[in-house]
This record gives C-alpha cells, structure tokens and sequence, in this order.
C-alpha cells in the first residue's frame, strides 16, 4: 500500500482533470464562436455571386459600346469617302478629260 495514492492525492489528481476538461470545453465555446453560421455564409455567398454578375455585365456592356463605337468609326470613314473623296476624285477625272480633250 506505500505505492496507493491517498484520497487526497486522488481528489488533487480529479481537480487537475476537471479543470483541463473545463479548459478544453471553454476553448471548444470560443471556437464555435468564431465560425460562421451556414445561413450567413450561404447570404454572403449569394452577395458575392450578385456582386459578380453585376461585374460582369457591366464589363459586357462596356464590351458592347466599344464594339459599337467601332461600328461607328467605320460607318464614319464609309461617309468621309463617298462624301469628300469620290467628289473630288470626280473633279480629276473631269478636268483631266477636259484637259486631254476627250471627244475631239
């Protein structure tokens, strides 16, 4: 029996467990604290998807206007040429005829 801790020691021995095991319990309720609750993650996922979609569309948009802007530009050079450039090459050709004598 000189090896048999006394009751006092047991009781030491038990107070030592019960206070690691509030310990542990204590670090479990922080930690389960800290997570984030399904529901909000499932909200914030949504409100990044929305935000994303929003992104994109607007970066479709603007992919739209610069394609209409081309369109736009060459609609623009189509009217500089037959308005500026056709009259005047027009005007050449009429005084080069005149000019050779065209007809005589």
């Amino acid at each position: 029996m000189p090896d048999d801790p006394t009751l006092g020691e047991l009781a030491r021995r038990l107070e030592d467990r019960l206070g690691d095991v509030r310990d542990d319990i204590r670090q479990l309720g922080i930690r389960i604290d800290g997570r984030v609750s399904l529901e909000r993650y499932q909200i914030e996922q949504a409100q990044r998807d929305d935000a994303l979609k929003q992104l994109l569309e607007r970066v479709k948009g603007i992919e739209d206007a610069r394609k209409e802007q081309d369109k736009q530009r060459a609609a623009d050079r189509r009217l500089i040429f037959s308005a500026l450039i056709v009259p005047v090459l027009l005007v050449l050709l009429q005084v080069y005829l005149t000019t050779r004598g065209a007809g005589a």
